[in-house]
C-alpha cells in the first residue's frame, strides 16, 4: 500500500483494494471473453452480435478502469497483469469451440452473471466495511452489468 491522506482506516483500505483487484481480474477476463465472441461469432445474426459483443467489451473495459483507479486512489496497486488476471478471475472459462451466435451468447451470459453476482456481494462487503464510496461504485457497476446481462439473455429467449 502507498501512503495516502484518504481517511479510511488502513485495514479497510487494504481489504477493499484486495476486493477491487479481484473484481478487476473478472472485468478484464470479461473484456477478453467479449472480444473473443466479437472476433469469432458466425451465423445468421452475425452483424448484430458482432456489434453487441464489441459494446459489451467496451463496458467491461470501462468497469476495469473504474476498479483499478479506485484501488490506486485507496493507496493500493491495480493488479491488471495477464498472469494475475488469469489466476484470480472467477469468470467461467470460455469454450474454445464456440462458433455459432447462441454458443457465444451463452458463454458471455455466464460471465456477466458471475460478474454481477460478485459485484453485488462486493456492495455488501464494502458497505459493512464502512467504504460507502466503493459500495456506490459497485452499485452503479452492478446496475450496468445487470442491464448487459438482460440484453444478452434476450438473445437466447424464444418468442412467446
Amino acid at each position: 500500500m502507498h501512503s495516502t491522506r484518504n481517511d479510511l482506516p488502513a485495514a479497510t483500505r487494504e481489504k477493499t483494494v484486495r476486493l477491487l483487484n479481484a473484481r478487476l481480474a473478472d472485468a478484464l477476463d470479461l473484456y477478453h471473453q467479449s472480444k473473443q465472441a466479437h472476433w469469432n461469432v458466425k451465423g445468421p445474426h452475425f452483424q448484430a452480435l458482432h456489434a453487441f459483443f464489441d459494446a459489451l467489451a467496451a463496458n467491461a473495459l470501462a468497469h476495469a478502469d473504474e476498479l483499478a483507479e479506485r484501488a490506486v486512489a485507496l493507496g493500493g496497486i491495480a493488479e491488471g497483469r495477464t498472469p494475475q488476471v488469469a489466476k484470480a478471475s472467477t469468470i467461467p472459462g470460455y469454450p474454445a469451440s464456440a462458433v455459432a451466435g447462441p454458443e457465444h451468447v451463452k458463454a458471455v451470459v455466464a460471465g456477466l452473471a458471475t460478474f454481477a453476482a460478485a459485484c453485488r456481494e462486493a456492495i455488501d462487503l464494502t458497505t459493512k466495511g464502512g467504504d460507502a464510496v466503493t459500495a456506490d461504485l459497485f452499485t452503479s457497476m452492478t446496475a450496468a452489468v445487470d442491464k448487459d446481462l438482460w440484453m444478452a439473455e434476450a438473445n437466447l429467449q424464444a418468442k412467446v
